[in-house]
């Protein structure tokens, strides 16, 4: 089968980039665009994307949150399911993903999308929620486990079409679109990332208030809104693709993956074993990633996710363990996504003064130190005490301005330094090597379960931020010569930021 695929635009210089990122929605300049866009279609190109964005990271966020739920209904007094559960699904994504985001490349733009939507996630999705009603209401356990066992495959299977989705839109169609509506790409980068933190906060709370009122009620309405808010975007993602023509792909260009590939089929129709042909084909990604020039900035955002320092399940059960309420940590969930946004909005403006490597140098050096102040009370004083839990608290909030300031430097980075044809793969394998830090993070309280060891993991996340912060920095000494400049440390760099897209590096 043959694909269609575009050659790599031409990157652009960061002129256009204002501070319009306080809103929603940025305003498409009305200067000379790529592709003669009128302002009002900009903005309608913008107002379908972000819907299609919406409906499918909502509907990704509340059935991951909602099949915890569910099964916790289903096998009471154990979280040993769960855990299998959530294992399967990351572990499908470290073996897949690479994989996955190759056939993205190679594939037109709006069938990998819809197939994505459609085939691989909505349906999965609806037919997970019949087999929850089906455990439900049987009394057979090897009913009961055959069903299990079918959810995990259809958790893999969704699992990589929300990754399929991502790598594509926000790596991929946000480059595309921005360029040819005018739209600075740092603002659209950040309006997508507060709508991944909106539903993010908002759809477990919803998910959860209909289940503590019946699980029944609340998987039929993942049902409802999986199969209902397919329509709506399906429609929506065409409408972005008509209305941009340069999303249009013409060619396919060879790779270095390409070439690796080929090379394999050379020696494998040479009588090369099949088995390193197959482990040829699964390395090239991978290889690809790690000679590109911005790999050390990936792997310094990847390290960040083996963590517990995060309002997620194991911080939540050790602050539930030292005496706050479900309610208060509600509370302090909702402040971090509070932080959170912030930090989607302080990264643009940021971004446009000192330009992304120097921002995101800045942000992750935040975000160290507030996790460091956040651990040193663990190894000073009794770790189960409140005051200890509430610097705790305090540093991770903080941090997390941080983290996303981060993210989205690290973003526009990989944006600007891989070419089109490579663009799903290199994030494909990201978000693979980010899967396999998380699922440390899970090894490390599997290996200290106790509250009273809590310690240990948040040490343990701790050194990853310390080694991702050496190794954002080797990368920021590679492009510009040296860390800091003196005299423009907290100034503007219009010229260096540039310079990313000319490829000339930072010489500041």
């Amino acid at each position: 089968m043959e694909f269609e695929s575009s050659p790599a635009p031409s990157r652009r210089s960061s002129e256009n980039v204002n501070n319009s990122s306080s809103a929603l929605l940025p305003t498409a300049d009305n200067a000379s665009r790529p592709n003669d866009t009128p302002a009002p279609e900009a903005r309608s190109v913008l107002t379908r994307l972000y819907i299609s964005h919406t409906l499918s990271t909502w509907n990704s966020r509340m059935f991951e949150f909602g099949a915890v739920l569910f099964l916790a209904s289903i096998f009471p007094g154990t979280l040993l399911y769960a855990s299998i559960y959530a294992l399967v699904r990351a572990f499908s994504a470290v073996a897949l993903s690479s994989w996955l985001g190759a056939q993205v490349d190679h594939s037109d733009r709006l069938v990998a999308v819809r197939h994505s939507i459609v085939v691989w996630q909505r349906v999965p999705v609806a037919v997970s929620c019949l087999c929850f009603i089906v455990t439900l209401s049987t009394d057979s356990w090897a009913l009961t486990i055959g069903l299990f066992a079918v959810q995990g495959l259809l958790a893999c299977m969704e699992k990589l079409a929300a990754t399929a989705n991502t790598v594509a839109v926000e790596r991929d169609w946000a480059i595309v679109i921005s360029n040819s509506i005018n739209v600075p790409r740092q603002d659209l980068n950040a309006s997508m990332r507060r709508i991944d933190l909106f539903c993010k906060l908002l759809a477990p709370v919803f998910i959860s208030l209909i289940d503590s009122i019946s699980t029944r009620y609340a998987i039929w309405t993942v049902f409802t809104l999986n199969t209902a808010s397919v329509l709506v975007e399906y429609m929506a993602i065409a409408q972005v693709y008509q209305s941009v023509p340069a999303l249009t792909k013409t060619q396919a260009p060879t790779t270095q993956a390409d070439d690796i590939n080929n090379e394999s089929d050379d020696a494998h129709h040479s009588a090369s074993p099949k088995v390193l042909h197959s482990l040829s084909e699964s390395l090239a990604p991978w290889k690809e990633y790690i000679a590109s020039p911005v790999f050390l900035a990936s792997l310094a955002l990847s390290l960040l996710y083996l963590t517990v320092l995060s309002f997620g399940a194991t911080m939540v059960t050790y602050l539930l363990s030292t005496g706050f309420t479900s309610l208060q940590v509600s509370y302090m969930r909702i402040g971090s996504v509070i932080a959170e946004l912030s930090g989607t909005w302080t990264a643009p403006m940021i971004m446009n003064r000192i330009g992304p490597i120097r921002s995101g140098l800045w942000f992750l050096n935040w975000q160290f130190a507030c996790v460091a102040a956040a651990a040193v009370p663990f190894v000073a004083w009794d770790s189960s005490s409140r005051f200890v839990a509430g610097t705790l608290i305090a540093g991770v909030a903080l941090s997390r301005v941080g983290l996303w300031g981060f993210d989205l430097s690290v973003q526009f980075l990989v944006q600007e330094n891989i070419q089109e044809h490579a663009r799903a793969r290199f994030s494909a394998t990201e978000m693979a090597l980010q899967n396999v830090f998380e699922m440390l993070s899970f090894a490390s309280t599997i290996a200290f379960p106790l509250p009273a060891q809590f310690v240990y993991p948040v040490m343990i996340s701790s050194g990853a931020v310390a080694v991702a912060a050496v190794c954002f920095a080797a990368y920021v000494r590679k492009e510009r010569g040296h860390l800091l400049h003196r005299s423009r440390c907290m100034g503007g760099d219009k010229a260096s930021y540039q310079a990313i897209g000319s490829g000339s590096g930072l010489n500041v």
